[in-house]
Order: C-alpha cells, then structure tokens, then sequence
C-alpha cells in the first residue's frame, strides 16, 4: 500500500466510499489512494481535535490507512455507513495513541503528581465528542444548502428564527420548514451511529 505523503486534500469529486473500500479489500492501491483523498481531511480533523497535535495526527492518520489497508474485507455496510466505519477507526487509533503516552507519562512523574490528577481529564469522553462532532459536520455537507445555512445560523450563530428570516430575508414559515427538513435528513444520515441523539 502506497499513500500520498503530505496531503490530506480531498478530491473535488464525491466518490461512493462503500464502492472505493470493496475495491481496497480486493487489493487495488488506486481506490486506496482515492479512498485517502476523499476522506482523510475530514479524518485529520477528528484526529487533531482528540489529539491536539499535527504531528502525532499525521502518525495516526497513517495507521488508520494501513488498518483500513488490512481490513477492507471486514466492512459491513450493513452495519453503518462507511464514513463512520472510518471515523470509528481513526477514533480508536486515537484514543490508542493518547494511552500510551499517558502511561509514558505516568511513568515519569511522583506518585503525588498522578494522584492529584486521576480523573482529571476523561480521553473517552472527549473522542466521543469529536467523534459527534466530526459526524455532524460531515453530515450537515450532505444536506441542500438551503436547509444547511439556516441549520448552521441557528446552532453555530445561536439566531432564532425570527433573526434568521431577517437576516436571509425568507419568511419565517419558510425558515422553519427548512429547518425541520434539515434536521429530519440529519437525524436520518446520523441514527445509525450517534442513535437518539438529535
């Protein structure tokens, strides 16, 4: 398996990754790649925001490829979409990473020190809420931008309806229906992995 060094770039195009990761268990480097471009920049974020660091980001996002290399075969769509197959994969290899070196620097510190801080910090919890995160964002660019753009003003821009109807100069029924459709595509696209939530 050769990946591109360097670049977590997608591709303009939107391939079906289910068709590309089919591909990849049959052995073909070529959808490997095309695999990568399509999705290892929404990937490097999830990494980035669990593990705070583009290095070890870059580290991980290989080893994610490579698991994604060896284990093609074992994806079921059945069991959810392929993106969140992928993110659960990136997912995990962080949580792996961030362990690890907390137990190197476990090692290093006074007994004092690592009791003082026990509970502090709860790395589940917070790839839990990259991993959602990651998942929203990826979904909220699957649904027509009309319905996006007043999902985005009302959660990220904490504007009400009213306000978003004044500011995009649409009526306020016509601001609530697309914010109901939008967020019944959400729920749909996100169900199989987050459940309930939304």
């Amino acid at each position: 398996m050769v990946l591109p060094r360097g670049s977590i770039e997608p591709s303009t195009s939107s391939p079906d990754l289910a068709s590309l990761i089919r591909s990849v268990a049959g052995g073909n480097q070529q959808d490997m790649t095309a695999l990568y471009h399509s999705s290892s920049r929404l990937l490097f974020g999830l990494l980035m925001h669990i593990l705070k660091d583009a290095g070890t980001a870059e580290e991980v996002l290989l080893d994610v490829y490579t698991q994604v290399w060896r284990q093609a075969a074992q994806y079921d769509r059945s069991r959810g979409a392929p993106l969140a197959w992928l993110i659960t994969i990136a997912r995990s290899r962080a949580i792996d990473r961030l362990r690890s070196g907390h137990q190197e620097r476990i090692r290093s510190q006074p007994l004092e020190t690592i009791s003082q801080r026990a509970g502090s910090s709860n790395v589940e919890e917070e790839a839990n809420l990259a991993e959602m995160q990651t998942m929203v964002r990826a979904s909220l660019g699957e649904i027509p931008p009309e319905q996006r753009e007043v999902i985005e003003l009302a959660y990220y821009g904490g504007m009400s309806h009213t306000e978003i109807a004044a500011k995009v100069g649409l009526p306020l029924g016509t601001v609530k229906t697309r914010t109901r459709l939008g967020m019944m595509k959400l729920r749909e696209m996100l169900k199989p992995t987050i459940g309930g939530v939304l």
